[in-house]
């Protein structure tokens, strides 16, 4: 939701807007502070040691979070679901996705963004009868209802655009629909409190513990070599 890219309108007023504009708010700052608390957790981590292999599972679920937490909250709030925050959020977006590439570069990572990205997406696309297909392609990680309550919520940024017609609606939902087959696409919001399984690597040290020192600064009579 957090509007990160400066000078740009979101086109609407929120509840609270003759308050909020007395009290500026700095452009970057949300954004700039998540990607802040995942270099520190990153950080953390890699400073004890852990495994890779675990690094990964940690960011994949976060990121899966993030991902649930704010596709939910887009299918709950119409105020939001109009093109120029979808053009915010995808640019949000693009950054966590160039710092897991730069931390981790990991696929699977960055793979638990798509329902939202194509969200985003969804939101700046055209939306006539032509471009039916164009939109069903695109949004392939998302399910027919989170589709079709987007479309259903989108509300024109200004005068000059149209709202969706109901027409490509209907066919948008045919067509997943067609797609789909047998497949369950019931689900509508994301379940925020699902969690990937962990594996933890077995991996031998080379290290020596016969050969281990311990310094007496350390203070630990207990342990004894023999």
């Amino acid at each position: 939701e957090h509007e990160a890219i400066s000078g740009l309108s979101t086109g609407k007023r929120g509840r609270a807007a003759s308050v909020s504009d007395t009290v500026p708010m700095p452009a970057q700052k949300t954004l700039e502070s998540l990607l802040q608390e995942l270099t520190g957790f990153h950080r953390t981590l890699t400073l004890h040691g852990v495994d890779h292999e675990i690094i990964v599972s940690v960011f994949r679920q976060l990121f899966y979070y993030m991902c649930a937490s704010s596709l939910n909250n887009l299918l709950l709030r119409k105020d939001l679901c109009h093109w120029s925050k979808g053009m915010n959020i995808r640019y949000n977006l693009s950054h966590l996705e160039q710092w897991a590439r730069d931390k981790i570069n990991d696929v699977t990572i960055t793979n638990e963004l798509a329902p939202i990205i194509q969200a985003s997406q969804l939101l700046q696309a055209r939306k006539s009868d032509e471009d039916v297909a164009t939109v069903c392609e695109m949004c392939n990680k998302m399910s027919v209802p989170q589709i079709v309550k987007l479309l259903n919520l989108y509300t024109p940024a200004d005068d000059f655009e149209e709202r969706v017609p109901l027409s490509f609606i209907r066919k948008v939902q045919q067509r997943l629909k067609e797609q789909a087959g047998n497949q369950d696409q019931s689900t509508l919001l994301m379940d925020t409190k699902y969690n990937f399984p962990v594996r933890f690597p077995f991996k031998p040290s080379s290290i020596q513990l016969e050969e281990i020192e311990i310094p007496e600064v350390l203070n630990l009579p207990m342990l004894k070599k023999v």
